[in-house]
């Protein structure tokens, strides 16, 4: 049966297993020696309960809360119960390219674990509950408009296949957080909320990078041996070999991951390496954004346009570079670092197979390993951004025109043609075509050679090319509303993002491109670091 989360038994073997302090000082400052801090959450005014992932309770074996009552004020972090043991964690990280040293969780909490149905571990971190020792200068807590993002997104990325961490719950506190949302010195009050973000752990590739910059190598084994041993059975007892294995296995996992959000359009929009999982998770929904028109140098976040560090075309390039920066903190562990160097081939190749297989299916070819498939892939960006089409609209189109393409090879001009206007943010000409249509001439060829039944072909391109994805001004447009009271769009945003890959016709104004008013407007286009 269902229990309420108040109610549910907790288990700590983060604050078990490894060292850590318990003063439960909640002032900044530097925390040496410790791999996490006891903290307490800061108590909020007024929770209610704005938002529940009732697949994910299920996954927990929770029941929904009602709107206020002792399991929201849980959700909130103003009740921890006898088995909690709250902990805000410690890592460094690179932020944009340089080293940052100390940061850690200055905003999150996390209360320990709860073994879900399937008996796995899962994680309960709270997202804006208050102050904690690497909070720095900043109150610890997080607003409306980035809690919703947060909360949308992560159930929105899990339905399309996206490896990621999850969220359970999405509470207002009844209380307002000061934010300059673009850092333009002008600070309003906004409403606070809170989210609880769930994954089986949260320790990133910082949580590393910390103790191996701090000289603190007996620290850095037994995390390693902890996250080894619970989250990498599989690998064997750590050992200088299995950490070989387990470094090639997280350049496996993150390339799986790069893989999957080069394929559907998302944009981290801030890479640093203390926003990167040791499980090859999606984590930390700050200023991401979707492509809408296809552009490889697009990033949403106004903190990285003067270099565009981490727009679209650069994420596997900078997961790459983060990944050495883990395999360099991991370095004192193995007896030869040169063996390290396998890890980072397996990414390389793991990302281009997975990509591969990802776009096999997008494009309804079952076979794409043969030189002519590689070169249709590797031009297929470029004739992208040359139509600038939106590029959820522009597959899932295609999926629906292949068994026309196929059979009826004379219409081809007209159908490619109006797959090209449908698509487009712009009105094309033919210097604007030179890449598209005939790449995809080349690719309508192609299709052409497939041995499956065209309606067969559809129904997978179907299955891998989503109708529906969180685009960026329908977020805006559901904050917006919600600051006013108003659920209503949230909701079915909610329910809609559930079956990405189903018509679901009474929805189809949520699958359209993005409207010209929301070009520029901010939230829909922009977004910073603030929240």
């Amino acid at each position: 049966m269902p229990q309420s989360i108040e109610q549910a038994t907790f288990h700590n073997s983060f604050v078990d297993e490894l060292p850590g302090e318990a003063s439960m000082d909640n002032r900044p400052r530097q925390v040496p020696g410790a791999a996490y801090s006891r903290v307490l959450p800061t108590p909020v005014r007024q929770p209610r309960l704005l938002a529940w992932s009732e697949e994910l309770a299920a996954e927990l074996g929770l029941s929904r809360p009602p709107e206020q009552g002792p399991a929201v004020d849980v959700l909130a972090g103003n009740l921890v119960t006898e088995t909690m043991k709250p902990f805000a964690a410690r890592y460094g990280g690179h932020q944009f390219g340089s080293w940052a040293g100390q940061l850690g969780d200055g905003r999150a909490m996390s209360l320990g674990e709860l073994s879900a149905v399937d008996g796995s571990p899962r994680e309960i971190q709270l997202k804006g509950a208050g102050p904690t020792p690497y909070s720095r200068r900043a109150d610890g807590r997080a607003v409306l408009r980035s809690s919703v993002r947060e909360f949308l997104c992560s159930e929105a990325m899990h339905w399309l296949g996206v490896p990621t961490t999850r969220a359970l719950s999405l509470v207002t506190t009844g209380d307002l957080v000061v934010r300059d949302m673009f850092y333009s010195g002008n600070p309003q009050p906004e409403p606070g909320a809170i989210v609880a973000r769930v994954a089986p752990t949260f320790v990133r590739f910082g949580n590393f990078q910390m103790m191996t910059a701090a000289g603190e190598l007996d620290n850095l084994r037994t995390l390693a041996d902890y996250v080894i041993r619970r989250y990498y059975p599989e690998l064997g007892e750590p050992s200088a070999a299995v950490y070989v294995r387990w470094f090639e296995e997280i350049c496996r996992r993150t390339a799986v991951m790069i893989a999957h959000w080069m394929t559907v359009g998302f944009v981290h929009g801030v890479m640093n390496t203390d926003n990167m999982s040791i499980l090859g998770l999606t984590i930390d929904y700050g200023p991401y954004g979707w492509l809408e028109p296809y552009e490889p140098g697009w990033t949403p976040n106004t903190t990285d346009f003067s270099h565009h560090r981490y727009a679209f075309g650069q994420q596997p390039r900078v997961a790459l570079w983060n990944l050495v920066q883990l395999g360099r903190a991991l370095s004192p562990l193995v007896d030869n670092v040169e063996e390290l160097n396998a890890g980072l081939d397996r990414y390389n190749t793991t990302l281009n197979e997975t990509r591969r297989e990802l776009y096999g299916r997008k494009l309804g070819l079952t076979s794409f390993t043969s030189a002519e498939d590689l070169a249709l892939l590797e031009v297929l960006p470029e004739a992208l951004a040359d139509g600038v089409v939106d590029m959820t609209l522009f597959f899932r189109r295609l999926s629906h025109l292949a068994p026309t393409l196929i059979t009826q090879p004379e219409q081809e001009e007209a159908l490619l043609a109006e797959l090209v206007r449908e698509t487009s943010y712009v009105e094309l000409g033919p210097i604007g075509q030179q890449h598209l249509l005939p790449w995809l001439r080349r690719y309508t060829a192609r299709l052409r050679q497939e041995t499956t039944d065209p309606d067969a072909i559809q129904t997978g391109m179907l299955a891998a090319n989503p109708k529906y994805v969180l685009r960026n001004y329908l977020a805006q447009q559901a904050i917006e509303a919600a600051e006013t009271g108003d659920l209503t769009l949230l909701n079915r945003l909610m329910q809609v993002l559930k079956a990405p890959f189903d018509e679901q016709p009474e929805h189809n104004e949520l699958a359209a491109k993005r409207p010209e008013w929301a070009r520029e407007k901010p939230g829909s286009a922009t977004l910073s670091c603030s929240s």
